[in-house]
């Protein structure tokens, strides 16, 4: 009894140091349990220290581990197998976890969901369907959800999440917390308000809709199909708004054209001691971008760095030279261009490029198209955007020159489209 009180004891530990991140102790301490001749691991151990090997890539002290419950048995258990299809799928192969899997004889409904995980982490959809349309038992949410969430990423893969969604519930598998996060990515992806209002009916018939993320993405789906007024009613109901969900909110305003509310509402986060984050000040610097604001996106970049310690990327460049070109600013937009750590940013070129058009700065515009023809040469944007500049200063000769460069290049240009779907 004794004994037992003790690797009781000593597994909570173990736990504490994995779930709080501690994985080089946490291993540290399996080892002096593993050697513990008083100690009679069980099978709840294991899949903790296989949970840290994970975390470090320590793949070698995972197969150590692997060998060593081949040997006590313990490998068939449900908890050891699925930590080890873990193990092996993150640290060493995803063939390597499919033999393991396929050497189970008995497989519950977690190894299955373990092995549909890894295939959608590596991108590996339709295997992942697959192995789904393969498993001999029962699915429960998890089964869909990463596969949901897989499609949700893909660009044209949200109406396949819905109709995976549809085939969820014709199994009579009702959506978790997971379900619901992978169907409102899908509805940013469809702006589709009636799915947003009806993923939203249920989170509130389940009691979830006050779960931070689940209120974060509302704000977002809503204010994608339109609809900012939802998004700040979800976001007022909020007892608990961390930066997620203020980031949201600002970038909902700033979709819109809302700037001085996105802009009010940044000032409210700040008062609230919500440390901002770099997705925050993208949409600030987006609200800016949209409605002119050069000098309010230099004075937030400058905080960016002087406040909070944020290095700005490459997003936030694009979006301080598209809003120092909408408002004329053309030279210095270009200065910023040239101190960006990373040059080959494509967006801000885009952006100086566009500006130039609308100035009919020919200079700067051969400067950009030049940059962003070595970028991404198949783009024929670029190059019908500099004709165009050339075509509105009368030079028509090199007009022809850079249309007839694109048709040389093979390069054709794609009509768009859009719709939102209600």
């Amino acid at each position: 009894m004794a004994n037992h009180q003790r690797l009781l004891s000593c597994t909570k530990l173990l736990a504490a140091h994995v779930n709080q991140g501690r994985h080089e102790k946490a291993l540290h301490f399996f080892a002096q349990m593993y050697s513990n001749p008083e100690l009679s691991l069980d099978p709840f151990v294991f899949p903790l220290a296989l949970k840290s090997c994970t975390a470090l890539n320590f793949s070698i002290f995972g197969k150590s581990i692997h060998a060593y419950t081949a040997k006590s048995s313990l490998i068939f258990n449900p908890f050891v197998a699925c930590a080890l299809i873990d193990m092996y799928g993150k640290c060493v192969s995803i063939t390597s976890a499919r033999q393991l899997f396929d050497e189970i004889p008995q497989r519950n409904v977690v190894m299955w969901n373990s092995m549909i995980s890894l295939y959608c982490r590596s991108r590996n959809l339709s295997t992942a369907i697959r192995m789904f349309d393969l498993m001999d038992v029962e699915p429960n949410p998890s089964s869909f959800n990463s596969i949901m969430a897989a499609m949700s990423e893909q660009n044209d893969g949200s109406s396949k999440a819905l109709d995976f969604y549809r085939r969820m519930q014709n199994c009579n598998v009702k959506p978790s917390l997971v379900t619901v996060l992978a169907l409102l990515s899908a509805c940013v992806g469809l702006t589709s308000l009636n799915l947003v209002r009806e993923i939203h009916g249920y989170s509130i018939r389940v009691l979830i809709d006050s779960h931070t993320h689940v209120s974060s993405n509302l704000i977002e789906a809503y204010g994608r199909c339109g609809y900012p007024l939802r998004s700040r009613y979800v976001f007022d109901r909020m007892h608990e708004r961390d930066v997620v969900a203020w980031s949201s909110m600002i970038s909902v305003y700033a979709l819109h054209g809302k700037a001085e509310k996105a802009l009010e509402m940044f000032e409210q986060m700040e008062l609230a001691k919500v440390r901002p984050d770099g997705i925050t000040f993208l949409g600030v610097l987006k609200a800016c971008s949209h409605s002119g604001l050069a000098d309010e996106a230099k004075k937030y970049v400058s905080k960016m760095r002087s406040n909070y310690g944020l290095v700005p990327g490459s997003k936030h460049y694009a979006c301080l030279v598209d809003v120092l070109g909408r408002a004329g600013k053309l030279y210095e937009a270009y200065e910023v261009i040239k101190e960006m750590p990373a040059r080959e940013n494509v967006k801000a070129w885009g952006a100086l490029l566009g500006a130039c058009r609308s100035y009919g700065e020919v200079e700067l515009a051969e400067i950009a198209g030049q940059v962003l023809f070595h970028i991404e040469p198949e783009n024929a944007g670029n190059y019908v955007l500099l004709a165009s500049v050339y075509s509105a200063a009368g030079r028509l000769d090199e007009a022809e020159r850079v249309r007839r460069d694109m048709k040389g290049r093979a390069v054709k240009s794609s009509p768009g489209s859009s719709w939102i779907n209600m």
